[in-house]
């Protein structure tokens, strides 16, 4: 028998590959479990109230007619079980209406006197910090404040000065603090980013790495770089741990390209391709990644409300279809098509899923050959469904015939143990 590969041959192919271990081991983590909201609401800085989700959830139920109404809206959109997603869409409008929310300070609150700004940041982090203490504030909320661009720069940083500071003198930050930093161009300003995180840190005594943010893509230039290199990727790294997620903006980036207003859109063929390159960079980081918007808003008469509703349902399904798991919702209408999409989206696909989950871990023979990756998908969209309401932990169990820390073991690829 052969013996070429001895040990001295094992230990220099250890030696050649030590640097990707390290590579893949920091730089491509992999999902760290943690919930991604279903979207993030943008709401301008100064607009904020504690009691604002709770407003917006029974404004947006209101709208729809109640779970009847609801239940109606879904078999007109043709979503599979319209009677059980009213239900459960109407359960999930007035226990948790909005799951990620950001204070606006940057386009949806525009340029105002310093001044003015100083004492919207600090009430702003006021409102935040009594919501938390209340228990009224969605899971994750922050701000987005003003770009590094030279014009706005002095004028973001200060906001989200202020803002931090002022949380802080109000207790601990939350939980689920999200920062945005909009329209970046370079890593450049990511690494400014990761120097005002740690100044941050440093100055009010928190661990570090506590203070992250998201990143979102408004020009094209952080696609393509003048190089031909995709500053997208690289930014994330250059985050240092600190970057969240990859948010797209729709309209800055289609009206940067020339797109014309009528056809700027979630669906333009630039959109996807900007959010293709998005989906590999944070591939295997544990970054997440979130569409936009539409700036169709269900309002106004009957017609309007259900042309908004159809468009802005069929938007949330085509994302998710993608791999997209998150977007934006501008209005409180758009809750209404926000969680029967999603959860009609987690639902039409669940009996399958489960099965083909069962039969995996159970070793039944079946006309499926699933592998482990195609496993861990599966097991990562019941997953999905399960945290955000769409998916009741009993229906895994009769589906499955697994327990939930088995889903979560699956999903993430680690052991039930740990």
């Amino acid at each position: 028998m052969s013996n070429v590969f001895d040990e001295s041959t094992l230990a220099a192919v250890e030696a050649k590959l030590a640097a990707t271990d390290q590579l893949l081991a920091s730089a491509y983590p992999g999902d760290s479990g943690a919930r991604q909201p279903v979207h993030t609401v943008y709401v301008p800085g100064d607009k904020f109230t504690v009691g604002l989700p709770e407003a917006w959830g029974s404004n947006a139920l209101a709208a729809a007619g109640n779970a009847a109404g609801l239940a109606k809206l879904a078999a007109k959109l043709n979503l599979a079980e319209p009677e059980r997603l009213g239900e459960l869409v109407a359960a999930k409008l007035a226990s948790e209406p909005i799951e990620d929310l950001r204070l606006d300070f940057e386009d949806g609150y525009g340029n105002r006197p310093d001044a003015e700004e100083d004492a919207a940041a600090l009430a702003a982090a006021d409102s935040v910090s009594a919501a938390v203490a209340a228990g009224k504030a969605p899971a994750y909320i922050g701000i987005r404040f003003k770009c590094f661009e030279a014009p706005t720069r002095a004028r973001g940083i200060r906001t989200l000065d202020l803002f931090i500071s002022r949380l802080l003198a109000n207790g601990p930050l939350p939980e689920g603090l999200r920062l945005t930093l909009p329209k970046v161009t370079t890593v450049d300003q990511v690494e400014a980013m990761v120097f005002l995180a740690e100044k941050l840190e440093e100055a009010h005594g928190l661990e570090a790495g506590r203070i992250r943010f998201e990143v979102q893509v408004e020009t094209p230039q952080v696609i393509i770089a003048a190089d031909g290199s995709h500053p997208v990727a690289a930014l994330i790294h250059a985050g240092q741990g600190r970057v969240s997620s990859l948010h797209y903006g729709t309209y800055d980036y289609s009206a940067s390209l020339g797109v014309a207003a009528g056809y700027q859109s979630m669906e333009h063929p630039v959109a996807d391709f900007a959010k293709d390159v998005m989906q590999v960079a944070v591939a295997g980081t544990g970054v997440e990644l979130s569409d936009g918007s539409t700036n169709i808003i269900p309002a106004g008469d009957p017609e309007n409300i259900a042309a908004a509703w159809a468009l802005h349902a069929r938007l949330v399904t085509r994302h998710l279809t993608r791999g997209i798991y998150q977007g934006w919702d501008m209005h409180e209408n758009h809750l209404v098509t926000r969680y029967l999409a999603t959860f009609a989206f987690f639902r039409e696909g669940l009996e399958a899923a489960g099965t083909r989950l069962r039969n995996y871990v159970h070793k039944i023979e079946s006309a499926i050959m699933d592998e482990p990756a195609t496993a861990r998908a599966l097991a990562r969209y019941i997953h999905r469904g399960v945290a955000c309401g769409a998916v009741g932990a009993q229906e895994v169990t009769d589906l499955a015939q697994i327990t939930l820390a088995e889903l979560e073991a699956i999903a993430l690829n680690r052991s039930h143990a740990n």
